[in-house]
């Protein structure tokens, strides 16, 4: 599986971006998708994660409510919609993949990742 994460950009705080993750692969659908975030100087963490049939999802909790994932198997599209942004959410934003039902929440526990797409949000 190969991903190619977009939709990044510059954004005043109070602002939305919706983040894409387009996927290759004929079994996009069986993949458990996640988002990750790398801010400068730190580990990187989990944001958010959405199983195949995208009836289960799962979120950091300092997210819940302005952060939304969900996904298109039809495109091979993962999304992250975020809402409400604060200058802390700046980051790196990665997305992940792996076999299976559960919601991982650990790096390790990936298997595929993109590329990454910087969202900065000012103040």
């Amino acid at each position: 599986v190969q991903l190619q994460a977009s939709g990044g950009g510059l954004v005043q705080a109070g602002g939305s971006l919706r983040l894409s993750c387009a996927a290759s692969g004929r079994t996009f659908s069986s993949y458990v998708m996640g988002w990750f975030r790398q801010a400068p100087g730190k580990e990187r963490e989990f944001v958010a994660a959405i199983n195949w049939s995208g009836g289960s999802t799962y979120c950091l909790d300092s997210v819940k409510g302005r952060f939304t994932i969900s996904r298109d198997n039809a495109k091979n599209t993962v999304y992250l919609q975020t809402n409400s942004l604060k200058p802390e959410d700046t980051a790196v934003y990665y997305c992940a993949a792996r076999p299976g039902s559960y919601l991982h929440t650990g790096v390790a526990e990936y298997d595929y990742w993109g590329q990454g797409t910087l969202v900065t949000v000012s103040s």
